[in-house]
């Protein structure tokens, strides 16, 4: 008898994540990911993979588009968001790799299609605290590249910057204990934004049915001040639960899998002191998804309108990321809310390059950056308010030991606003 085929068969509506469902749709695809990780460590295994890949990303929007990661409460859409881009990172063996806590099936899809048509097989390298070739393991290596998005340790990851360590290194455990500490600061930091941010409006884009960020009671001026204030905290709220989950994840993996400090390299370098939007984006701002944006936006428009053809579309390629990452909270977010601010920064880098070429420093620099940031932050913050993104409910929220004083502040700067 043949196997049922009904795995392919696209649904119609969500359904909500049991261990059932999650054999069912989840499974099928993350098997199939491993399956062509390994086939690209392999030579002449292309027409595998050729005809594995449509059944992959068949499978993979089936579970994106299938499951309700909510468990049928509206303020927890957000983990929705995780099933289909987020990814958080563990690390595992003697090289940097990262585990899927959601299983990203937009990152399953995107990368299998590029191990698609690659020709060659991946090699792996050195990393920073050794100058031995890594032995070849099929096994660890199809592990190590399935869960690697920087591409760390790898031929493909070349002109990746990667951040210089902040914390003692001295020993394990003190690394472990400075990264723990670190983590602690940027989950009450998290908590502490997300009830400020909320506080502003919780009629609006505070609630899980979403608002503008823009108050037209108000004079203009004051009213793109107070956006720029929410799109900022919204800017530091991101960069401080990405950091607090990579920390979480550094700390388990250099106490129970016993890494080296040097295989669990920083994300992010103070992006605040960004004196660019080149530096901003290329250096500073974490590199967890530069290769899909490259291979899916930069490549194609770059044989087509050369090196401003390959940064515009890096960025373009981001701005659709995120937008679908928008569609698994509002399904009718526009695609322009993401695109536009997204391809600005693109438009601001080759701007910046063609007026100043490689000197872009200093005062002057950092202004520029941050006002160009802040500009088209508003609309980027903006799309997400209006999907109900920033209203999600989150376990930080009562845990943070100061919501109420943030709160009180935070209503009585706003009425503030109001009576000038």
């Amino acid at each position: 008898m043949l196997p049922s085929l009904d795995v392919l068969r696209l649904p119609t509506t969500r359904i909500l994540l049991t261990t059932e469902t999650f054999t069912s749709r989840v499974l099928p695809p993350v098997a199939c990911y491993f399956v062509t990780a390994f086939l690209v460590l392999l030579p002449r295994t292309q027409p595998v993979r050729i005809a594995l890949w449509p059944i992959t990303a068949i499978l993979a929007f089936r579970a994106a588009t299938s499951l309700d990661m909510s468990m049928g409460q509206p303020k927890l859409a957000f983990w929705n968001i995780d099933l289909q881009v987020n990814s958080y990172y563990i690390r595992i063996d003697c090289h940097i790799i990262e585990l899927i806590s959601q299983l990203s099936m937009v990152c399953i899809a995107a990368r299998t299609f590029e191990w698609t048509v690659q020709t060659k097989p991946f090699i792996r390298v050195a990393h920073r605290s050794s100058t031995d070739a890594p032995k070849r393991n099929l096994v660890l290596d199809t592990i190590d590249l399935a869960c690697n998005l920087r591409g760390c340790g790898w031929d493909w990851s070349q002109g990746l910057y990667v951040p210089p360590e902040t914390h003692s290194t001295s020993s394990r455990l003190a690394f472990a204990k400075s990264i723990l500490v670190s983590c602690l600061k940027h989950l009450f930091l998290c908590g502490a934004i997300h009830s400020a941010v909320q506080s502003f409006s919780l009629d609006t884009f505070g609630s899980v049915d979403g608002g503008t960020i823009f108050d037209d009671s108000l004079p203009p001026h004051l009213r793109y001040l107070r956006s720029s204030i929410i799109a900022t905290m919204c800017a530091f709220g991101i960069y401080s639960v990405l950091q607090a989950g990579y920390e979480l994840t550094v700390v388990m993996c250099v106490l129970l899998f016993r890494q080296h400090p040097d295989q669990c390299p920083p994300s992010f370098d103070s992006p605040w002191r960004a004196t660019s939007l080149r530096e901003f984006w290329s250096r500073r701002w974490h590199q967890w998804f530069r290769r899909i944006f490259i291979f899916l936006g930069g490549k194609p428009l770059s044989l087509l309108f050369g090196r401003i053809g390959g940064v515009i579309g890096t960025f373009l390629a981001s701005g659709f990321f995120h937008h679908l990452a928008l569609l698994a909270i509002d399904p009718s977010s526009e695609m322009w809310r993401m695109l536009l601010p997204f391809g600005m920064m693109g438009t601001g880098v080759v701007v910046e390059r063609a007026v100043a070429g490689n000197k872009t420093g200093g005062w002057m620099g950092w202004v520029w950056t941050m006002s160009w940031l802040v500009l088209w932050g508003n609309v980027m913050v903006d799309g997400w308010a209006r999907a109900g993104m920033l209203g999600g409910s989150s376990v930080l929220d009562s845990a943070t030991p100061v919501r109420q004083p943030i709160e009180w502040l935070v209503r009585t700067f706003d009425e503030y606003l109001h009576t000038c």
